[in-house]
């Protein structure tokens, strides 16, 4: 079940960053595009982003962990461009400052929706 709630809530994510940030199209508003996209981003997070994460932890130190939102942004794009071309969703993250405003986005209000999720089932 909890997966199930991650995967709703990363869905929903989406869809914000994708109406809120220019430089992110989507070729049709389906939820099927968005339940993809949460789908690869999940594997791309759980596969790319903890090497990615090692692979420059003297840059996370050095920036007390700011770089990590930089490293969100790459995941992200590179979920976009693997989504476009191995399994044609139609995602597209035109560049890197866009996919940097809509990681940002996904993680606000993954955590917002987490955070009200989690009370609402505590209650």
């Amino acid at each position: 079940m909890k997966l199930l709630i991650r995967w709703l809530v990363t869905s929903i994510a989406l869809v914000i960053a994708a109406w809120i940030v220019p430089g992110i199209h989507v070729d049709r508003d389906s939820w099927t595009v968005f339940a993809a996209m949460a789908v690869i981003l999940g594997l791309v997070n759980a596969i790319i982003r903890p090497i990615l994460k090692l692979l420059s932890c003297p840059l996370i130190i050095l920036t007390l962990g700011l770089f990590v939102l930089v490293i969100n942004g790459v995941t992200l794009l590179l979920a976009s461009r693997i989504a476009t071309s191995w399994f044609g969703v139609g995602f597209r993250v035109d560049g890197f400052w866009p996919a940097f405003l809509g990681a940002l986005i996904v993680s606000i209000v993954s955590v917002i929706l987490t955070a009200l999720l989690g009370e609402a089932k505590n209650a």
